[in-house]
């Protein structure tokens, strides 16, 4: 027999959220049968999960030995009705009766039911895992000995990291943009990504060591309100100012604190705790150069033209079929893309288009001076300042 303890947020999957497809429980189709579960009593609620259970069942995989066995009812506990807003959480405990000479198992449930996060307990060297939607673990031997070396865990966690900037932070990204939006020039580019990496490094390994734990209640919209900042402060400044250096470090520690909060909904293994943070780390620093090196590769002929080392004629006809590439995936909306981004085409393509019709009148109005910052880099930082103040007003008020 194998036990699982489970701990969920199984309001969730009762109303039918896709996990995989939807960040904010708020934005979902199901989000009225979402917040009526979430008021239910923890007797009314668990009655609601009985008529549940056998769907739930049939969408979780157990392997052992390559045969799959069923999941038997569980024990459930559910906590009391505290605050509506914040998520309550729910503990599973439930057997699978597998041969008694099984060696090894493997664990999975459907996409819809998002990422897993497998730690097998009670046994040396234990397999500690983070499935995305819809995987299947590797053989768990049931004895242990599975448990990934240092070097193994910190390459796990790269992508994680990595996956946490693009697609899934998207206000992480507004501010890298509105870094990169100041100035395309390397210097202060650099210095600014330097000292937000350097500061959210130290508040993402104190908050994941339990040195600092601040709720996400106040750091989301601050983390909002940064944005907006950054993006307003572009408008009125071409170069650095003498205290953007240091508001951009205090900026980068209330990003660390963010993503600490995202490391803190699968915590990290307690045998390979740095490594996993390494790892975790460089992910969302390779993450926050992709989405700049992107940007930058957007905009390159438009830096070029309004510098005068490219020809005007090959730019526009390089901007036009850009953005009509990216208006045609905004109307298609193929669902592999969809898959890729982990939501609507049109949330990266319609920005990707916008910025591609900035460029292309800028080359247009290229005798003006500073075309490219009047043109594109204003423009863009106050589209990036509207999505922040909404944030800011959707987080603390909505």
């Amino acid at each position: 027999m194998v036990q699982f303890d489970m701990r969920l947020n199984i309001e969730s999957f009762i109303a039918g959220i896709n996990q995989t497809e939807v960040e904010d429980t708020n934005a979902a189709p199901e989000a009225a049968t979402y917040d009526e579960l979430r008021a239910l009593t923890p007797d009314a609620l668990s009655a609601r999960f009985d008529a549940f259970w056998p769907e739930m069942a049939d969408k979780i995989t157990i392997l052992a030995d390559g045969v799959a066995v069923t999941p038997q009812y569980p024990v459930i506990s559910i906590d009391s009705v505290g605050d509506v807003e914040t998520v309550r959480a729910t503990s599973l405990q439930f057997n699978a009766q597998i041969p008694a000479d099984s060696t090894a198992v493997q664990v999975g449930w459907a996409p819809e039911f998002g990422v897993l996060v497998l730690r097998q307990m009670g046994v040396d060297a234990p397999y500690d895992g983070y499935l995305e939607a819809g995987t299947l673990s590797d053989p768990i031997t049931l004895a242990g000995g599975d448990q990934a070396t240092g070097w193994q865990t910190l390459l796990r966690y790269i992508p994680i990291g990595f996956d946490h900037i693009v697609p899934k932070g998207l206000d992480h990204i507004l501010f890298v943009l509105g870094l990169f939006f100041l100035s395309a020039r390397m210097r202060p580019l650099i210095t600014q990504v330097s000292l937000f990496t350097l500061a959210h490094t130290i508040t993402l390994a104190l908050a994941a060591l339990g040195y600092v734990t601040v709720p996400g209640s106040i750091v989301e919209p601050l983390i909002a309100a940064s944005i907006v900042y950054v993006a307003v402060e572009n408008i009125f400044m071409k170069n650095l100012s003498p205290w953007r250096p240091v508001i951009i470090f205090g900026f980068g520690l209330l990003h660390g604190l963010g993503f600490a909060s995202v490391l803190a909904e699968f915590g990290l293994p307690d045998g390979a705790f740095v490594p996993a943070l390494i790892g975790f780390n460089v992910g969302v620093e390779v993450g926050q150069l992709a989405v700049i090196a992107v940007m930058f590769l957007c905009v390159w002929q438009a830096l070029r033209v309004d510098r005068g080392a490219n020809a005007a004629y090959r730019g526009k006809v390089l901007y036009i079929i850009l953005a009509a590439v990216a208006g045609v995936l905004m109307y298609l909306n193929p669902t592999a893309l969809q898959a890729l981004i982990e939501g609507p085409t049109w949330v990266f393509a319609a920005p990707l288009m916008g910025i591609f019709l900035l460029c292309l009148a800028s080359i247009q109005f290229r005798d003006k001076i500073d075309s490219y910052r009047r043109i594109v880099a204003i423009p863009a930082s106050l589209a990036i300042a509207a999505v922040g103040a909404y944030w800011v007003i959707e987080r603390v008020f909505l």
